[in-house]
This record gives C-alpha cells, sequence and structure tokens, in this order.
C-alpha cells in the first residue's frame, strides 16, 4: 500500500493521511488567501525532487520571480522542480468584447496540458483554478474543464494538486466531487495573539484519514501540522507503582506516592507553594533516574528557574543530562494542537514518564474557545494515562484568603487532588496542605502545615487548633463554642 501513496513531505499531514495522497490522482487543495496552498505545493514538489520524481509547477497567477522569493524566504533550492508561466497575452483581439470566452478557455487549457506533456512530470501543481473559472464563464463548462484534467493526469499517471481560493470553491462545493481529495487550509485572527491557522482534510477516498481540525504553523522551512489528538489511537500499557515526592510526610498524605499512569491536580491561589510541591516531586524522580517534562505558562524560563534555585532545587544540572525538559509556552503563540504535539513529543520522543502543566490557567488561554477546553483536556490526560505517563496538573485558584473559586472546575478529571490552602495564625499567614480525593487507595483525611523554605517544601504537624482553614473561614478550636451532646438534635 505504501507504494500506491505519494508522501506529502510535509510534518504531520502524512500521519493525518495515513501515509500520503494516493497516486495517479487529482486533489484540491482550497484555501484562504495567505494560507498556505503556494507553501503546502512546493514541500510536495520538493518531496517528489527527494524521492527521484519529476515535478513541475504550472502557475496561471503568481510569476516565476514571486514563486523563486517565497521559495527563498524558506530557504529552499529549487533544483529539480520545472516552473511553467501561463499568462494571458494581451493583443488587439484579446480585448474585443466579441472574442467568445471558450476560445480563450481551450487554448489557456491546451496549453497546460502541453506543458505537462512536454515535462512528463510525476507531480503537478497548478495555481490555480481561479483563471480557468474565470474563462469558463458558466459551471457547466467550468465542471467539463475539471473531469477532462482529472482524466489526464490518470491517464498519465500524474499525482496533481490544484490550487483554489476556498472563498469561491465554498459557493460551488459540487465540484469538490469531481476530485479523489480536498483539502481546506484555514486562517483565523483571534482577538487578541498570533493568527491561528487549522488545516481539514474535507474528503479523501480510500484512505480512513484523520477527520477534523489539525492546527499548523507556518515557518522558515514550511509548514507544520499538528494532528488532532486521538487519545483512543495511543494505548500503550498502563506502569505499575508510584512516584515518590521525596518528602515522607508528603506522601503518607497522599496514601503512598502519586500513582503511575494518572493524573494529579494540585490547586491553591497564587504563591501558595503549588509549583514548589511539582517542584519536589519532579526533582526527586528525576534524580532517581526518571525523564520529566515540565512545561509552563505563567513565567520566563530563567525566572521559573532562578526561583526553583531560591527554593533550594538545583535544576540546571538535571536539565544538561536530559532527565529534566523545562519548557514556556506562550498561550498567546501557541495553540491548543500545538501544544499536545510538543507534550506527545516530550512522551514519545524524549521518553518522559513524568508530564507537569503549569498551569490549567494558561491552558485554558491557549483554547481558541473556552468551552472545548473540557474535551481537549480530556483527550490530553487521556493520552497521557493510556501512555503510561504520570501527570501534574497545577490550578491556580482566584482569591487567596477568604472565598477561593477556580476558573473552570475539572477536578472530576483528576485521579487525585491535592488542596494548598493559606490560613491566618497569630498575625501572620501560614499554608496548609490537605489530600481531598485518590480514586485508588486510602489517603490521610487530615490538614497538615506546609513550608516553603531554601532547602525545598517542607510538611509539618497536623493543624489541630484550628477549623475551617478549607472553606477559608478558618477559626482557633480553642475559642469554638463548646457543643453540649444534650443540645444536639
Amino acid at each position: 500500500m505504501t507504494d500506491e501513496l505519494a508522501p506529502t513531505g510535509i510534518p504531520g499531514l502524512d500521519e493525518v493521511l495515513r501515509g500520503g495522497l494516493p497516486k495517479h490522482q487529482m486533489y484540491f487543495i482550497q484555501g484562504d488567501p495567505g494560507a498556505g496552498k503556494t507553501t503546502l505545493s512546493f514541500q510536495f514538489l520538493l518531496e517528489g525532487v527527494r524521492r527521484g520524481e519529476k515535478t513541475l509547477y504550472v502557475t496561471l497567477s503568481a510569476s516565476r520571480r514571486d514563486l523563486e522569493r517565497v521559495a527563498r524566504s524558506h530557504g529552499w533550492d529549487l533544483t529539480g522542480v520545472d516552473i511553467h508561466e501561463q499568462f494571458r497575452t494581451a493583443t488587439t483581439t484579446d480585448t474585443t468584447i466579441f472574442r467568445p470566452a471558450e476560445v480563450e478557455l481551450a487554448r489557456t487549457v491546451r496549453a497546460i496540458l502541453d506543458a505537462i506533456d512536454a515535462h512528463q512530470p510525476d507531480r503537478v501543481v497548478i495555481d490555480s483554478l481561479g483563471e480557468i473559472r474565470l474563462l469558463s464563464e458558466s459551471a457547466l463548462r467550468y465542471r467539463k474543464q475539471l473531469l477532462m484534467l482529472k482524466e489526464f493526469f490518470r491517464e498519465r499517471s500524474i499525482t496533481g494538486l490544484v490550487l483554489d481560493d476556498r472563498s469561491v470553491a465554498a459557493r460551488e462545493s459540487e465540484v469538490q466531487g469531481l476530485a479523489e481529495g480536498v483539502i481546506v487550509l484555514s486562517v483565523s485572527a483571534p482577538t487578541y495573539g498570533n493568527t491561528k491557522r487549522s488545516l481539514e482534510v474535507v474528503k479523501m477516498r480510500g484512505v480512513a484519514f484523520r477527520g477534523g481540525y489539525h492546527d499548523f504553523t507556518i515557518e522558515k522551512g514550511g509548514l507544520t501540522v499538528f494532528p488532532r489528538l486521538t487519545a483512543g489511537e495511543y494505548r500503550d500499557s498502563r506502569s505499575e507503582g508510584v512516584v515518590h515526592s521525596g518528602i515522607a510526610e508528603i506522601d503518607a498524605l497522599v496514601g503512598g506516592g502519586l500513582e503511575r499512569a494518572s493524573t494529579t491536580m494540585i490547586m491553591g491561589p497564587a504563591g501558595v507553594g503549588k509549583s514548589s510541591l511539582a517542584l519536589h516531586v519532579v526533582t526527586a524522580a528525576a534524580a532517581a533516574g526518571e525523564r520529566v517534562a515540565f512545561f509552563i505558562f505563567e513565567e520566563h524560563r530563567s525566572v521559573f528557574l532562578k526561583r526553583a534555585a531560591s527554593l533550594g532545587f538545583v535544576l540546571p544540572p538535571l536539565i544538561e543530562s536530559g532527565r529534566l525538559i523545562v519548557q514556556q509556552i506562550d498561550p498567546a503563540e501557541m495553540s491548543a494542537g500545538e501544544f499536545a504535539f510538543a507534550v506527545r513529543r516530550a512522551v514519545e520522543k524524549d521518553q518522559s514518564s513524568i508530564v507537569v502543566i503549569d498551569s490549567l490557567n494558561g491552558y485554558v488561554n491557549a483554547m481558541p474557545e473556552e468551552r472545548f477546553l473540557t474535551l481537549h483536556l480530556h483527550e490530553l490526560l487521556s493520552y497521557l494515562t493510556g501512555a503510561g505517563v504520570t501527570t501534574i496538573l497545577i490550578v491556580s485558584q482566584h482569591g487567596a484568603l477568604g472565598h477561593v473559586s477556580s476558573p473552570v472546575d475539572v477536578s472530576y478529571l483528576a485521579d487525585a487532588v491535592i488542596l494548598l490552602r493559606y490560613y491566618e495564625t497569630r498575625g501572620a499567614f501560614g499554608r496548609a496542605i490537605s489530600m481531598l480525593k485518590k480514586r485508588t487507595s486510602a489517603h490521610e483525611q487530615t490538614v497538615r502545615e506546609l513550608q516553603l523554605t531554601s532547602h525545598g517544601v517542607r510538611v509539618g504537624a497536623v493543624l489541630q487548633e484550628f477549623r475551617g482553614i478549607l472553606s477559608g473561614m478558618q477559626s482557633s478550636e480553642t475559642h469554638a463554642p463548646r457543643v453540649d451532646p444534650a443540645d444536639e438534635p
């Protein structure tokens, strides 16, 4: 089957297409202006050159100079890619209103076919259908030209891409049925942040392609597609055992340690020690030889490393050894699909067994629409669990003392929930830690003192003298009114 496919050479797209495009067929590449149709086409042709195939780019609108400028911007050498310019030459006869359109249409199409016959390529790109559509003047004549072109490719064993403007193609969707496949590129401009690009394979006959929208970027070197994460396709094996935090009191609090292939959510207000607690777990694991990926949304990487050092966590040696990966994520620049791909790469390529996302708040900002957050997060966490990865998800809650709320409630997705809180005592404030939930085993039902020191995190005794700490309305147990059992209803 692989011999019957033409790989596109575009990272991620061949995964979406399950290997590439079936050979010797015609495919529509539709997209908004500036979506990346020309860039995708060049990558398709250059992949053919790398495979020893003959390639041809037929342009009906852009000049050779324009196309070469695009290639230079990506650092491409177009040696092996033939470019044929097919423009109408303006003459006195051409400008008369009495000249039948079909004469000019026949001349243009015949020139395209002659150029293809002269070069005898294996891969062809025609840019674009807009000129043929204008010359056809009627939908019937336009459809006939496409049918003829489709049969021409098949008879000469050519794999061809035909570019089209989606704004026009959307009104003539019936022509999509003529192609063996249709790929649509979309561009959207969010209220704030970088342009978001997505790709959808609308149809592909005979291919069980991965449906839905897939994010992609255009950088120097071309398109990179980030296939939509489907957790059910990545069921490896569940790891057994636990991940120890390096703090005996925390391991006791959470019931022996964090279960492998599970998700632990650490919740609490800003500054209470969520990231520090996660750091204690991952540094202990990395020091024991495990590989850890730490994704930070809220602060710059250098600030993160400096803050970790102030708490006694020496991260540079772990990073240099490859056991710890610290990647800064900018949600204004990176889409949700690209982030999911970065997590996949950390797991599949870098062999990370522990993943930390700091924080869910930054992940929310990476979503195109917040209503899709639960679905994205569910797929990501399901994938990590299926791959045997231990996930730590940090959630920064609004407020500090008193009423504290979360930006979005996804605690039900977690297998374990650790809650951190501030509390007031004797004119100062302290920190408290408790384990609210653990699906797989028993855990302590206590509220303990938490301290951040220059030597890391310390967990103290049970705060027996206070009540109401978790609700933010704590009071001293010694001053609480006593209730006589006889007075209870």
